[in-house]
């Protein structure tokens, strides 16, 4: 993983014990999940969605947008939840996103999004949990 310290730090085994296979192949090895195949893809709700991995709050509901690329996108994460990481695996060079509390790999940010960040966050949907407002 990555050589930065955590608040929440974990063992493999501990990881491993805590999140489903899928979602330890995507958050802890730097995985994609198949695209269209999260429900949180769908998720239209009023809301935000959280770290699978150690529950920080990562994007509002508002800011999450339908980007056709099968993958859960947002303009923008909540302040001072998420870290950038430059990632050139697969030949290309791309911007990692990961959470900022515990280290896990969510997905990748592109400068393709719509006003006014510019940005499409695309998360992979296992990564998540969302907690709906009540």
């Amino acid at each position: 993983m990555l050589d930065e310290s955590y608040e929440v730090t974990r063992t493999d085994e501990e990881w491993r014990a805590l999140l489903t296979p899928e979602q330890y192949q995507v958050m802890r090895r730097h995985g994609t999940e198949r695209p269209g195949s999260c429900a949180l893809l769908h998720e239209k709700r009023r809301g935000v969605f959280s770290c699978a991995g150690c529950g920080q709050k990562l994007f509002a509901s508002g800011d999450k947008f339908e980007s056709g690329t099968g993958w859960p996108s947002y303009g923008a994460p909540l302040e001072g939840s998420v870290g950038i990481t430059e990632d050139r695996s697969y030949g290309m060079v791309r911007t990692e996103v990961h959470c900022a509390r515990c280290g896990s790999h969510l997905g990748h940010v592109f400068p393709d999004g719509p006003p006014p960040t510019g940005l499409r966050y695309c998360i992979n949907g296992v990564a998540l949990d969302f907690e709906p407002e009540d």
